[in-house]
């Protein structure tokens, strides 16, 4: 995706831009509570009911719908913040995501699933998904994602 004017001219010489930087500053601090013991499961939940409060809309209502339809059809996946965004686990690994469109001034919400995600679907098949609004179908699929990928 091609940045934008302001995120072109925000970048630093070291080729990130100021919210990308901050993405990695919280990821770091995130690896860090990791190796001094961990935060306990209630810590990564109000952690990520947090980020989720600092959103600004519209990316606050989707993010607390995706966790709403995560939790419910996926109680096993532990929420954790991954970059400063809210993510869910199993065994402590990243299986699904989701990023607020405002956090990299992107015209759409991101829901992605990494490699742990049971998705494969013969050679290929989608890891993300833009999302702007979530209809009633959007939803069921997504249920149906999430429930695979958890498996």
């Amino acid at each position: 995706m091609a940045a934008t004017d302001n995120e072109s001219q925000a970048r630093s010489a070291t080729g990130f831009s100021e919210a990308e930087r901050a993405a990695v500053k919280e990821r770091a601090e995130e690896l860090r509570a990791e190796g001094r013991g961990g935060k306990k499961k209630a810590d990564d939940l109000q952690s990520v009911l947090d980020k989720i409060a600092e959103m600004p809309e519209p990316d606050r209502t989707l993010a607390e719908r995706i966790h709403a339809i995560v939790s419910a059809a996926a109680p096993e996946l532990a929420p954790k913040t991954w970059y400063g965004m809210p993510a869910y686990a199993r065994d402590g690994k990243v299986v699904c995501f989701f990023q607020a469109a405002a956090k990299f001034e992107a015209r759409y919400a991101t829901l992605g699933f990494n490699d742990p995600a049971n998705l494969d679907e013969g050679t290929m098949w989608p890891t993300s998904f833009a999302i702007t609004d979530l209809t009633d179908a959007d939803v069921k699929k997504i249920e149906e994602l999430v429930r695979r990928a958890a498996s």
